[in-house]
């Protein structure tokens, strides 16, 4: 099996099998950078189309996991969106999340210090949901071994008991067929699976019931209007939660966007599910046990990871995370090669 793009990526001699800690540029993406950060010589900082490239990663985002651009504010951390959910609860509400997700997800709540964060287990998150509670915070797929979240019963449950969702997509938008509108909140950092540079983010929102508390000029309807003492007219869209969008990553966002778009998240996703499924059985056969993640992009090999760096010195980018494990996780510039590298080199090392 073969990269879906060998064209659009650089050659290289490493294998690269880190994408959920950080996506490779698409050599388009490269050029847009390039051409940009020249222009920005002669043209100053924010460019001539300052707002433009933004609502361009909006509108491509938005459509890559199917809402209108209308609900979707940009950003540059997965946090800081959290936060403004965060900020939005009354004190005392309750707030269930899983075990072990990611922090940037979670400790906006755990420091408000005033909400009740509960921590379950995640395959039991959708029963933990009750009447007491006001939101589920959870990302789609795990970032430590790669486990898909049980949405469809989380959504129901929630439903069920009048709490909202925020699902963290950072995980599994670009390769997961993600369907945004179904959701509260979804906030999704973009430098991983859509291979966008660090910088770019995006939260959607169901309605506009945020309190836009790191307010900007970006946040108001007209912006070049309205940048004076207090804004005083806010965007009537989930622009009004935007930050003042990084000039240089959006511009080139819209090349890896477009990537995305151009192969569709379920082509990109059975490529990678196919390769961490040949992974998972190699691994297998040489007695080596996978966690339990079906259907994912990301596989760990608990008590492992210290091999990672073993592995990076002989050219294969893997990841040591959590409890020790071994991450391998699969993208569209992968192939069966490179799965096979890998196993070579574990079973060169892991039975030596």
């Amino acid at each position: 099996m073969e990269s879906l793009t060998p064209a659009e990526f650089a050659p290289t001699d490493t294998v690269y099998l880190n994408t959920a800690g950080s996506g490779r540029t698409p050599l388009r993406t490269v050029e847009a950078l390039r051409a940009t950060a020249e222009a920005m010589a002669t043209g100053g900082t924010m460019g001539g189309d300052y707002y433009d490239v933004a609502d361009a990663a909006r509108a491509a985002y938005a459509r890559i996991v199917g809402v209108d651009a209308g609900r979707v504010a940009v950003g540059s951390t997965v946090a800081t969106h959290a936060a403004l959910v965060a900020a939005s609860l009354p004190a005392g509400a309750e707030v269930v999340i899983a075990d072990g997700d990611f922090v940037s997800l979670v400790t906006p709540f755990a420091v408000r210090g005033d909400l009740v964060v509960r921590s379950v287990p995640l395959e039991r998150i959708a029963d933990a949901v009750g009447p007491a509670t006001a939101l589920v915070a959870v990302s789609a797929v795990q970032s430590a071994d790669g486990r898909i979240a049980p949405l469809d019963e989380l959504v129901a449950a929630a439903a069920a008991h009048g709490a909202r969702t925020l699902i963290d997509g950072t995980q599994a938008v670009g390769w997961l067929p993600f369907d945004a509108g179904r959701y509260d909140y979804v906030v999704n950092g973009a430098f991983k699976w859509l291979m966008c540079p660090r910088g770019v983010s995006f939260l959607v929102v169901r309605e506009d019931t945020l309190p836009p508390v790191h307010a900007g000029w970006a946040s108001a309807r007209e912006p070049y209007g309205d940048c004076y003492g207090p804004v005083r007219d806010f965007a009537a869209s989930a622009r009004r939660y935007d930050e003042s969008p990084a000039y240089l990553p959006y511009a080139a966002a819209v090349s890896s966007l477009a990537l995305v778009e151009e192969l569709g998240p379920r082509a990109i996703g059975a490529h990678n599910a196919a390769l961490a499924d040949r992974f998972r059985a190699g691994a297998a056969g040489l007695g080596l046990t996978a966690a339990s993640a079906p259907g994912s992009a990301i596989v760990s090999l608990p008590g492992l990871g210290k091999y990672a760096e073993v592995l990076a010195a002989e050219g294969v980018r893997a990841a040591n995370r959590a409890n020790g494990g071994l991450r391998a996780s699969f993208h569209l510039y992968n192939s069966a090669q490179d799965v096979d590298r890998l196993l070579e080199l574990l079973a060169v090392h892991v039975g030596s």
